[in-house]
């Protein structure tokens, strides 16, 4: 099963922390993961602090503070004073699966994040610098690992429970307008590349880091709860199109045997001896910066597609022979994967406004779609992964930042990993169904409590769990398809 990744953690979160107080990024996911945060340094953002005075005065003003405990006490104001700033995100969800799957069961997943900023011309006067610290803290269990045994993960913050370090990074901005800017450090990918903005709404992992790199990337790939070092670049030469490019260690792992959450608990291993994961990806946007709506003209329909490639240069494992050309499932094989080196996988993806309410424009419609794909199959466990969907951004009068979604995604098992299978069935004589393909729906509704709380109610459906692996509970059926349900709920503090 592919590490569990809560890449674009806190779907959501992006829109909401955008809209409180003038946030310029957010916290899950998915998976998605979870997106950066950053918060204002200007002390008036920080309405509500602790107007009543006291250890508790913050409670005075929980209807119209952006965060739960307001200024802290008056720590934000006084990092603000520095060029600091400080956010805390806790995401805690319930989710369980009264049908199908190995097992019925249920189980709690908690995830605290936590970013430091510091605007570097705010802080001693240079232009156009950021440096980022955030880590991560899982307390959980895994729903999935526990009783589904899917291939895409129903929770984007499920991880093995641990305190560890997320991204240590610096960026430097450069040029009028900003067009071109540089990121060093520990970084997680799953911020930038390959993302559809309107899945992060979602609660399914596959959402947001998708699950090919996921399944086939040593480690699952830099992205949370693991990052890794390297460089990021990007440009926009002109105002509709934007390059994206960067360089990172192969694995967030120094070995990529086992479990590598355990191989590097702590987030501070920062592996250099790996091979390179280089990326590049091409960006539209429309409208683009500096685009004018006139008075007689209509809202412009959003938009913004990508294309993009990558490439790591570490060593593979075949899915099926040994390094005698046996199948792994031969009794008479060393068991010893034959090895090939180095991977791909080409990806598109975009992201469209489709209806503008011609009332009100915060009621609108956008779809998204991404596929991903690798031509390897001797070497990737999935060859092909595909995300679609629709979200409507006020589905109800009066509420302006309320999000109902209904997505899907698919993932297909490669040829080399299915003839394994059957390789095992022949040798065997045991029940061994070859795997095809896993798709999952889901329906979401994020519900804007307080600017500082949301509430999220979530449905998944699971069909062919696994691809249509054998259930470890009952060897002589595959896994039952599954019935996810389950609240998820997001304070900012």
């Amino acid at each position: 099963m592919p590490r569990r990744c809560p890449s674009a953690m806190t779907r959501p979160v992006v829109a909401w922390l955008l809209s409180a107080a003038g946030l310029v990024a957010a916290m899950v996911s998915a998976a998605a993961a979870p997106p950066a945060v950053t918060v204002p340094t200007d002390a008036n953002a920080f309405e509500g602090g602790q107007a009543g005075g006291g250890a508790f005065g913050f409670l005075d003003n929980l209807q119209r503070s952006s965060f739960l405990l307001g200024d802290m006490w008056g720590l934000r104001t006084q990092l603000s004073q520095y060029g600091l700033s400080l956010g805390v995100l806790e995401t805690s969800e319930v989710l369980g699966n009264p049908t199908g799957g190995m097992r019925k069961g249920a189980d709690y997943d908690g995830l605290t994040q936590a970013v430091l900023q510091m605007d570097t011309q705010r802080a001693f006067g240079w232009y156009g610098g950021l440096f980022n610290i955030s880590g991560l803290q899982n307390h959980d269990r895994d729903l999935t690992g526990d009783d589904l045994g899917a291939l895409q993960t129903a929770s984007s913050i499920a991880a093995d429970r641990a305190t560890r370090l997320w991204e240590l990074r610096y960026q430097q901005k450069f040029l009028v307008e900003y067009r071109l800017d540089i990121k060093i450090g520990q970084q997680s990918l799953d911020q930038e590349f390959m993302v559809n903005p309107n899945a992060l709404l979602f609660v399914n992992t596959a959402f947001g880091w998708p699950i090919l790199p996921s399944a086939d990337l040593p480690g699952g790939g830099p992205v949370a709860p693991l990052s890794a070092l390297g460089a990021r670049l990007r440009v926009r030469p002109i105002n509709s199109l934007t390059i994206l490019a960067g360089v990172f260690n192969g694995s967030p792992v120094a070995n990529n045997q086992g479990d590598p959450q355990q191989r590097n608990p702590s987030g501070t291993s920062f592996p250099i001896n790996g091979g390179v994961l280089a990326i590049a990806e091409l960006q539209y946007t429309y409208p683009a910066i500096g685009n004018f709506v006139y008075p007689d003209e209509t809202e412009s329909l959003a938009r913004i597609y990508r294309i993009g490639i990558w490439y790591d240069s570490e060593n593979f494992d075949d899915q099926r022979f040994d390094t005698s050309g046996l199948s792994l499932a031969n009794p008479a094989s060393s068991f010893i994967p034959r090895t090939h080196r180095g991977d791909f996988a080409v990806y598109a993806a975009a992201d469209q406004m489709v209806w503008i309410y011609d009332k009100d424009y915060n009621r609108n419609v956008s779809v998204f779609g991404r596929v991903t794909g690798t031509p390897e199959q001797d070497r990737n466990l999935i060859d092909l992964s595909m995300n679609a969907g629709f979200v409507l951004h006020q589905p109800l009068n009066y509420r302006n930042d309320d999000t109902f979604g209904i997505g899907i995604g698919y993932a297909h098992v490669s040829r080399q990993a299915a003839e394994l299978d059957k390789d095992t069935a022949a040798f065997t004589g045991a029940f061994t169904p070859v795997r095809r393909s896993e798709t999952y729906l889901e329906a979401t509704y994020l519900y804007q409590a307080l600017a500082w709380w949301q509430v999220q109610p979530d449905i998944q459906f699971v069909i062919d769990p696994g691809a249509g692996i054998a259930n470890p509970s009952d060897p002589t059926r595959r896994v039952g398809n599954e019935l996810v349900i389950g609240l998820r709920t997001n304070i900012l503090f």
